[in-house]
């Protein structure tokens, strides 16, 4: 069989892979292109390679001990310096190789394909060098593959959970981004690819502020615009879509801050996939929840809850300049699960009790193996209520629920999906949380949905 590649690079390629030395290099190489898609293909690549190796080297190994072939001749130029000492059987090379490559390509097939070669090429080395049998690359292979398909099943792709294409919106076709007014909050590090669009659509207005103007700039957008954008995290999309709902303009999202939930569960992950959706005139209409206590009232597109999280969100603020992001979150659910406090007193459905934290989530959240819950459908027009109950221990009752099926109930934590909800009795400086931002709310709080209420650019798969 002729190798993809010269000979003299051959045992170069199959010496880098050594302790997988080949792939840590090419996932520095994808998370270093800043794109959300390539990060997540290269963090697969590394957690499938993983689990390969464990397969390979702690059990298969182990448990077979085959010896390796007999030295074959093979050309000078193509042995390798150093005859490997372990057994032959299965080929951990081509074991962590087919991993990578094909964790790579699950997230990314674009990726896949830049990284398959090289994949191919290592495991062909094995053989050709006259360490390994056929069969000890082969099915070195599969276990590789069989290990990143492992993964997807724990942890499932982006593609696996992609909303419904429905209910479609009638919109204008951008071609050139003429009419696409988009804001963009500088402080959520967006400036970059607000201008990555804007190369994509040069008719395209984009307008770069300060997290403290973003909410005047979206009105000013809003008032000649065709279409309002905004690029930042889920608080400046919240903003810009109160603006776009008060004047009836379809909004096109472009995730640029610490937390894109919206935009990701919408199906948008770089410039590329909006800039498609405002070419080809893509849209759907999402639902809206609403929360209204007293006088204050808003929107909120992914969540509202009040309980300690709300109160870890305000921790996680206080630090998050001084340490990042996530550090002061993990900071901030120490404070606030070990501080001595009392559990929020409140009404809910008829009933007066203490909850530790009340979730309502807009739309359903799904968990797929062990990932975090993501939302199938947009527009299922229910809110997901999740409640942890009052009572001991607030931190095995928070884990538990968090660990716990969307539909399950328990003495500790209960889950229902409503239309509507009200929370009576709420004592006055109680933190209510929405899409990132806190407010303090006391004595009735509603929480509703708005079917369908804004229509949002998202690129559409065929068939």
């Amino acid at each position: 069989m002729t190798p993809p590649v010269p000979y003299p690079v051959l045992p170069r390629l199959s010496r880098s892979a050594n302790h997988g030395v080949l792939w840590f290099a090419a996932a520095a190489a994808l998370a270093a292109t800043r794109t959300p898609r390539a990060r997540r293909a290269a963090t697969r690549g590394l957690a499938s390679l993983g689990v390969a190796s464990l397969t390979v080297n702690a059990l298969g190994k182990r448990t077979l001990r085959h010896a390796r072939p007999a030295p074959v001749p093979v050309p000078l130029i193509g042995r390798l310096k150093r005859r490997p000492t372990t057994t032959s059987f299965p080929s951990g090379q081509a074991a962590a190789a087919a991993a990578f490559a094909t964790g790579v390509a699950l997230e990314s097939p674009a990726w896949g394909t830049v990284v398959a070669p090289a994949a191919a090429s290592v495991a062909l080395s094995r053989g050709h060098s006259g360490a390994r049998l056929p069969s000890d690359v082969l099915t070195g292979a599969a276990l590789g593959v069989g290990a990143a398909f492992a993964v997807r099943g724990l942890v499932p792709t982006r593609g696996q959970v992609a909303p419904p294409a429905r209910p479609r919106a009638e919109v204008p076709a951008l071609p050139d981004g003429e009419g696409l007014v988009l804001v963009a909050n500088t402080a959520a590090g967006s400036a970059e690819r607000a201008r990555a669009l804007r190369d994509a659509l040069p008719g395209a207005e984009v307008v770069e502020c300060e997290p403290g103007d973003v909410p005047a700039e979206l009105e000013k957008a809003a008032a000649r615009a065709r279409v309002l954008g905004v690029c930042g995290g889920d608080g400046t999309v919240n903003a810009a879509a109160r603006v776009a709902l008060r004047f009836r303009l379809p909004l096109a999202v472009l995730p640029g801050g610490t937390l894109n939930h919206f935009a990701y569960d919408l199906g948008i992950e770089d410039v590329r996939d909006l800039a498609r959706a405002l070419r080809e005139g893509d849209a759907v209409r999402v639902d809206v929840g609403r929360y209204s206590c007293g006088g204050k009232h808003g929107v909120f597109l992914n969540t509202c809850s009040v309980g300690v999280y709300p109160e870890l969100v305000r921790e996680r603020e206080r630090w998050s300049h001084r340490i990042g992001g996530w550090p002061a979150g993990v900071l901030a659910a120490l404070r606030v699960l070990r501080a001595d406090r009392h559990p929020l007193e409140a009404e809910f459905q008829g009933r007066t009790r203490p909850l530790w934290l009340l979730f309502a989530g807009n739309g359903t959240y799904h968990r797929m193996g062990l990932a975090s819950g993501r939302r199938k459908d947009l527009a299922d027009g229910q809110l997901d209520v999740r409640v942890v109950h009052g009572g001991r221990r607030p931190a095995v009752r928070l884990l538990a629920a968090a660990l716990a099926g969307p539909l399950t109930r328990s003495p500790a934590h209960a889950a229902v999906q409503v239309g509507r909800l009200r929370l009576d009795h709420v004592a006055p400086g109680t933190l209510l949380a929405y899409d990132g931002e806190v407010i303090e709310v006391e004595g009735l709080v509603t929480l509703e949905k708005l079917p369908e209420a804004l229509t949002v650019y998202r690129p559409i798969r065929s068939g």
